[in-house]
């Protein structure tokens, strides 16, 4: 609608020309066609005799193609225009919120050095590219929070995102659908048309349904940004770029392949809508829209190279060709970077290792994915049901029956419910990470305290875990001190007493601030051994957000 109220001709005057060469044109087909044209030169009844009947006329034929090229040489000599110019003392105010995902997903390394890390140095790369825009960040994973709010400043923006870690959220999930909200209240105040940028690898179970109805009643812009690889040979959890894609167009978006380039931060940075506080519009002048018509007409011009195009006189057009080429050049953007981000994603694609293609397409014909999924769940075809699922939970439940538990416990993380929690504890406890399966249960007991099996389940996590414990104490004493054992933050957590610190521990002296101060030397030491840790700051702030919305952290 906006194109249409700014639409208008530059040089309104050539549309004059379009009615008078329609009319030239009509006047030579009548010329051509008229049946008495020989009746006072040949005698009647000869010349019935010598009369041809003409073959039906063809739809694509020299003088209808004449009246296409016409009407399009009208509109580009009239100059059609519905924007203006940029100005260079403009400035861009059109804010830009990130939403970035940080679930467990994101720690995986098919994309280096993981896709969290790799979506962090591109958008950094981006943040140089529109160094005026205001940026909000949002991080999400089983809950969102506000990171940082509206701002130009990008060396903040860029500081707190290089602590951005899969385990910085207070609880795990997969729900973009949280961070709603929060992108509201930063756009609340906003005047422009405003972008959303969403880094992520997939989505949850109700996540497409929820954003899908989000966005039809918003106004911005949503870019959707996918990292990883779509396929399972290369990544226990691909890439769902079918969903995202999907999603980004049901909401009138656009959707980009990480690649390892700079053609996608270009191609986003191009794609952000730019809202410009302008001093004097009328100062501004408009844009010719009407070049890119000169391309259909060049390739019609080409079928006069056919045989039997007889309408020379097409080369009584090339002069007013001439007359508008040496008009200002028009300025556009380059699609370069998405026709090189479309070109590895048909590369990557053709990659892709697709078993029974042919059955698959012929069951696509009469099965939905989930119908077809059920099926093969039914004949204990795990890992093709979890290849074939396009709903997360039913992937998971493929996955957890495939005795793939890692990825079974991701994937359930993409639904906020009692059962995809207790499924989630159940498939980390079969991977024996028993702390985090308790962890889980004791979040669904604080939820649902009826749950059907979570507490039996519960106490029998907590009894191997104390055996554990007792099993790591007494390998610590036979082991004597001196012994530090410390696990990756990835890794199953069997007992509680696997992570320690064996060995006699320096006594620390406390100070108070009186005497902290007093002393220029103890305050001196004290401000070396302050180490402000943004990480730290971000963990407090986002479990003071989950406290106060009245949910516990798990």
């Amino acid at each position: 609608m906006e194109v249409l109220t700014h639409f208008h001709f530059l040089r309104p005057e050539w549309l004059l020309m379009a009615p008078a060469l329609l009319l030239f044109e009509r006047f030579l087909r009548a010329a051509q066609t008229d049946p008495n044209q020989f009746s006072g030169i040949i005698d009647s009844a000869l010349l019935e005799h010598l009369r041809v009947q003409k073959p039906p006329i063809a739809r694509l034929n020299p003088n209808s193609v004449l009246v296409v090229l016409m009407l399009l040489l009208t509109l580009v000599m009239a100059g059609p225009s519905w924007q203006q110019q940029p100005s260079p003392l403009a400035e861009d105010t059109a804010p830009l919120v990130i939403v970035i995902d940080v679930s467990e997903s994101m720690a995986t390394t098919d994309i280096a050095p993981s896709r969290l890390l790799r979506g962090i140095q591109k958008i950094r790369d981006l943040l140089k590219r529109v160094p005026d825009k205001r940026i909000g960040v949002i991080a999400y994973a089983g809950s969102a929070h506000t990171v940082l709010p509206l701002t130009s400043d990008h060396e903040i923006t860029e500081s707190f995102l290089a602590v951005m870690t899969p385990g910085i959220a207070p609880r795990a999930g997969k729900f973009p659908e949280y961070a709603l909200p929060g992108i509201d209240r930063l756009l609340a105040q906003s005047y422009y048309r405003s972008s959303v940028l969403m880094v992520t690898d997939g989505l949850g179970a109700r996540s497409p349904e929820l954003l899908k109805s989000w966005c039809r009643d918003r106004d911005y812009q949503l870019i959707v940004y996918g990292f990883g690889d779509p396929s399972l040979s290369q990544s226990t959890v691909p890439l769902e770029r079918e969903a995202l894609m999907n999603l980004a167009s049901s909401c009138n978006g656009k959707y980009y392949d990480a690649t390892i380039d700079p053609g996608d931060v270009d191609a986003i940075a191009g794609a952000l809508t730019d809202a410009f506080k302008i001093v004097d519009d009328e100062a501004l002048p408009w844009r010719d829209n009407g070049y890119p018509l000169v391309f259909p007409m060049l390739a019609l011009a080409l079928l006069w190279f056919r045989r039997g195009w007889t309408r020379l006189w097409i080369w009584l057009l090339v002069p007013c060709l001439v007359t508008f080429s040496n008009l200002p050049l028009a300025q556009t953007h380059s699609d370069g970077a998405i026709t090189a981000t479309s070109t590895q994603n048909q590369l990557a694609s053709s990659s892709r290792d697709i078993s029974e293609p042919a059955l698959d397409g012929f069951v696509a014909l009469w099965l939905t994915p989930e119908q077809y999924g059920r099926v093969l769940l039914q004949l204990g075809y795990y890992k093709k049901a979890a290849q074939i699922f396009d709903n997360p939970i039913w992937r998971a439940t493929a996955r957890y029956y495939h005795q793939d538990f890692e990825q079974a416990a991701s994937l359930f993380t993409r639904q906020d419910s009692d059962l995809a929690v207790f499924n989630e504890a159940n498939a980390r406890a079969h991977r024996r990470d028993y702390v985090g399966a308790r962890t889980r249960y004791d979040l669904l007991l604080h939820r649902n305290p009826e749950f059907p099996g979570a507490r039996a389940n519960r106490e029998f996590i907590h009894q191997i875990i104390e055996a554990s414990n007792r099993l790591s104490e007494s390998q610590t004493e036979e082991a004597g001190v001196g012994s530090e054992t410390l696990d990756g933050d990835n890794d199953p957590q069997i007992g509680e007493g696997a992570e320690t610190l064996a060995g006699e521990i320096e006594p620390r002296t406390q100070y108070s601030a009186e005497e902290i101060f007093a002393s220029p030397e103890t305050a001196a030491l004290w401000m070396k051994n302050v180490q402000p840790d943004p990480a730290n700051f971000l963990r407090s702030k986002f479990n003071s957000q989950l406290q106060e919305r009245g949910v516990s952290e798990p």
